[in-house]
């Protein structure tokens, strides 16, 4: 099949296809970026002159029910219609009034940014893991032309090469374009390649080693693709809203939880050469309103984060991975204290680099660059794709406006010089001048079409050359090494028994035991459309629906579907068919009043249903990526209630498997007496049915934990926990006043009381804990040791290069909207003096936090040691996940008066222990895990007087054991 329509979908959205007529749901339509006052003039560029309520020549979003409205009147204008002219001025009215303030605010900029400056960039190459790499890519940059540096920075547009984004070659020095390709999960777009679980549900597994091989496997089918760089792990949204439609890419609502699942990921993908991408940076956190346009606002909403909420909550996982040696962040769309992320040199320059030691590049999300040589002096070092402020425009905010910007003095040699070097010594540190391991030639595969024959350029109308551009190349293992072992791994281990009445599970596949008197054969039903196929797994575009079994959420984190088993299918497989009688009824509507029998005639009824949700370009029945509520859909909770209810007359036994993007609200029916156990299956990718198989069978004994908390309403979670659904001004601004208290720490300090709380699973066995031991390994003192100096960061003849180098070759071929660096001629470089930002002159002092890769290297040392015995009491073989917690109650002195959460996750290990046996569980406390963040001196204080709870427990409302440091 030709993917023409999905040529349409942007990386995070979809554009409309004009040529075939079709209404296809755009993504975005970014015609204009409004500056805050605090930037430059040099930001400015042909495209903020525009006048997106005048400018007919952009098609608008349709992610929003007024917006489509406006689209289809717009249209309609064009056509010069009187009627339907007077209704756009009464739609544009009501939008404005709705919008926070009438038309005039609607035309405004947004307010100055709340981030402090911090100029210029901090140099890359500081530091030793990367000084080899920095050397080789300083040789390298040192040989190449302005347009070859440019080329590696800029992106070459939407479709311009087979991966969801390409970057232009240095041909001169022998450096390839580079292939980055979406996701989280998997590999978007391409073929032959798993669909693995979700990270919701590999943080479901609490398992570091499954954590650590699923992100090996997932780096090794990237590499086998011709992938350069992998637009994953994702760690924002943190979760902040249980709702929040992109939850499901990352891995729980903790912020240790998602940095030691981020770091393995890392590490595991980062060994097979591929550039792993830690995203979205920072506070992404709901769908709504986090671009420009895309929900009929000129700007993206801000998120509001206070700086100590900033390091302890939203930051941590950055740091984890920074630690782990991640080489690419991703920098997300919206505003972070009303300053774009992807131009907030207070977020890229002064925490990522200076603090953090960051030594990769950093890249924008697809359009979430706002400005040009604004963006490259707050620390952007990559724009993706490289369209600028409109999809497929070929219109770049870099590309040839960048070395203008350098040639007429504008943006200093020495910042491009840096942004190249980054990009070059990330290719050097993952080894990808290996040519056994890449051989330059880029992608096996093509984003655009399925047919073998494509365009490489599949966006520009001038490309008429068709190439071999899929080549199917089946990159899932074999035998052993086949990459399904390790998803139905994930997909088990991350599926969550919260409720277990009388031992009902588990199942038994030969039905009866033989003692008892029964004179038919165990019956078996199985309910909800969620247990089935549905309409296969890839039958919308990007999952972007809820039909058929729920194996991932939607978005451009959701991967092409090799195949999905579904629970119907395997469990009628796996059930004796001699001993067991099964019936299935794949649908939320069953005909059980006129059928009572399909229940009265069962003893165990296995009722299905889920939740879906996903990125916020495309909608799905009225849900436009953020859930609308914590309630199952399609009719889930009545189908639950209907079948517990009538299962066996009343006498059978329900079990309920919940597929979900996020927490559900269970109040409805997890008490009803029917309701004998509950399962929470997460998102399993294409393993589904064989994984919630061996969990109903008791093939594998379930030791999944939940990565967030259950509550009885979404007003549990607290007012910061719900979605801004509908604008509150211009720039939507959503202020994270509930600072670090979101999920389990908001219901702590709340004292409510949840269904299954963070932390929470149960097993076919139990498990007792003892011999709770903390030793000290280093004493306590206040702050961290001095700030290392670090290395030298390479050096360049930051002279402006000859106009020459910026010319387009003679007789070259230039296709229309692709991103070239090439200027037109030499008089379109403008000398003369250019302001710079606010602030850029005020000298930067390095944080005493940073230093090293991560941070400060004494935040990484091990300050306390711990250790505790777990004792399998049960008869069945098993896991468990020991969860270590701090409580800082009983700190003296100056943290006496430090507001502090009653427990917070510090580390947690999974065992396997034996029946009868014991094993002994071991913990290493660093100064960070110690430590909270003084606003006032900078940096990580550890309370030095009184003493630290250590807390050791089976969830984070079971901690059985305590000590002190």
């Amino acid at each position: 099949m030709d993917r023409a329509k999905e040529a349409g979908q942007s990386r995070e959205g979809l554009l409309r296809s004009y040529k075939q007529g079709e209404s296809i749901p755009l993504r975005k339509s970014l015609e204009e970026a409004y500056r805050s006052d605090s930037e430059s003039d040099i930001d400015a560029t042909e495209f903020l002159d525009r006048d997106p309520l005048n400018d007919h020549s952009q098609p608008a979003v349709t992610a929003y029910a007024p917006t489509m409205q406006l689209r289809t009147l717009r249209n309609s204008f064009a056509r010069r219609s009187k009627c339907l002219l007077i209704i756009l001025v009464v739609l544009v009215v009501f939008w404005s009034i709705l919008a926070g303030g009438g038309f005039f605010l609607y035309k405004q900029k947004p307010a100055d940014g709340e981030s402090p400056p911090w100029y210029p960039t901090p140099p890359g190459g500081t530091v030793a893991q990367w000084s080899e790499s920095y050397k080789k890519a300083a040789e390298l940059v040192k040989k190449m032309t302005l347009a070859e540096k440019v080329n590696i920075t800029t992106g070459t547009g939407w479709q311009m090469g087979l991966a969801v984004g390409n970057t232009g070659p240095a041909l001169n020095v022998g450096f390839p374009g580079l292939a980055l390709q979406d996701g989280p999960l998997g590999l978007r777009f391409a073929d032959n390649a798993t669909a693995f679980p979700a990270g919701i549900t590999v943080g479901a597994t609490w398992n570091k080693d499954l954590m650590y091989l699923r992100g090996k496997a997932h780096g090794k089918e990237a590499r086998l693709k011709g992938v350069n760089v992998l637009l994953g792990p994702c760690v924002g949204p943190l979760g902040r809203m249980p709702a929040g439609g992109r939850n499901w890419e990352g891995f729980g609502t903790d912020p240790v939880l998602q940095g030691i699942a981020a770091a393995q990921t890392i590490k595991g993908i980062q060994e097979e050469g591929v550039i792993a991408t830690i995203k979205h940076f920072i506070g992404n956190e709901q769908e709504h309103f986090r671009q420009s346009w895309e929900w009929g606002l000129p700007n993206a909403m801000s998120s509001n984060i206070d700086d100590r909420t900033l390091h302890e909550m939203y930051g941590w996982p950055f740091q984890d991975s920074v630690k782990a040696g991640v080489a690419s962040v991703m920098c997300s769309y919206q505003m972070l204290n009303n300053s774009y992320s992807c131009g907030n040199s207070k977020l890229l320059n002064g925490i990522l680099k200076d603090e953090l030691g960051f030594q990769g590049f950093v890249q924008s999300d697809w359009l979430a660059q706002r400005s040009g040589v604004g963006s490259a002096l707050a620390g952007l070092d990559m724009t993706m794709p490289g369209d600028g402020l409109t999809w497929a425009a070929g219109k770049s905010l870099w590309g040839p406006e960048l070395s203008k910007s350098v040639l007429n003095g504008s943006l200093p040699v020495s910042r491009l010089n840096d942004m190249v070097t980054r990009v070059v010594a990330a290719w050097y540190q993952l080894g990808q001048d290996d040519k056994t391991k890449f051989d330059g030639q880029g992608p096996n595969f093509s984003s655009w079409t399925n047919e073998k024959m494509g365009k490489i350029n599949h966006g520009s109308p001038d490309d008429h050359d068709e190439k071999v551009v899929n080549k199917f190349v089946d990159v899932t293992g074999t035998g052993d090494d086949a990459h399904r072992i390790i998803a139905l791994q994930v997909a088990t281990e991350g599926t969550v028994l919260v409720k277990n009445d009388g031992n009902v599970l588990p199942l038994s596949k030969d039905g009866w035991p033989e003692s008892g008197k029964h004179d038919t054969s165990m019956r078996v039903g199985i309910f909800g459309e969620d247990a089935g196929e549905g309409q296969g797994p890839n039958h919308c575009m990007d999952r972007a629906c809820n039909q058929g079994t729920l194996g991932s959420g939607w978005g451009s984190g959701a991967v092409e579907f090799p195949y999905l088993i579904s629970p119907m299918t395997a469990l009628k497989n796996a059930f004796n068919m001699e001993k067991v009688y099964t019936t299935a009824y794949p649908t939320n509507s069953p005909p059980l009043k006129k059928m009572p029998e399909l229940l009265a005639d069962q003893d165990f009824c296995i009722v299905f249903a889920n939740s879906d949700g996903g990125e916020g370009f495309v909608a799905w029945e009225g849900v436009r990526g953020d859930r609308n509520d914590l309630y199952l859909q399609k009719g889930g909770d009545k189908l639950i209630q209907e079948v517990a209810t009538g299962c066996g007359g009343g006498k059978g036994s329900t079990i309920v498997v919940i597929h979900s993007v996020g927490p559900v609200i269970v109040e409805k029916w997890v008490n009803l007496p029917g309701v004998k156990a509950v399962i929470m299956a997460n998102l399993p990718g294409q393993e589904s049915g064989n994984a919630i198989a061996d969990i109903i069978l008791g093939n594998v004994n379930p030791s999944g934990k939940l990565p967030y908390t259950i509550g009885k309403s979404l007003d549990d979670y607290g007012p910061g926990a719900k979605i801004l659904y509908y604008p509150n001004g211009v720039v939507p601004q959503q202020t994270f006043h509930e600072g670090l208290y979101i999920d389990y720490r908001h219901f702590d300090k709340s004292g409510i009381k949840p269904t299954y709380e963070f932390g929470f699973g149960l097993s076919y066995t139990k498990f007792e804990y003892s011999n709770l031991v903390v030793t000290p390994v280093l004493s306590k003192t206040p702050l961290p040791s001095s700030r290392p100096k670090g290395i030298a960061a390479p050096e360049f003849d930051n002279k402006i290069p000859d106009v020459s180098e910026a010319l387009f070759p003679s007789n070259f071929r230039q296709l229309k909207k692709f991103v070239y660096p090439y200027i037109g001629k030499a008089s379109d470089i403008k000398k003369g003096k250019y302001s710079y930002p606010e602030g850029y002159d005020v000298k930067q002092h390095p944080s005493e936090a940073g230093g090293g890769e991560g941070g400060n290297p004494d935040l990484w040392n091990v300050y306390a040691n711990v250790s505790v015995d777990v004792t399998n009491i049960g008869s069945v073989h098993g896991k468990e996940v020991v969860q270590l917690y701090l409580g800082f109650a009983d700190v003296a002195g100056e943290a006496k008066n430090v507001d502090f959460p009653v427990n917070v996750l510090r580390g947690f290990e999974k065992v396997y222990v034996m029946a009868n046996d014991t094993r002994t569980v071991h913990f290493n406390l660093t100064r960070r895990d110690l430590s909270y963040w003084d606003i006032v001196r900078q940096n990580w204080v550890m309370p030095s007087e009184g003493t630290i709870t250590v807390k050791v427990g089976a969830s984070s409302r079971d901690l059985r054991l305590t000590g002190y440091y």
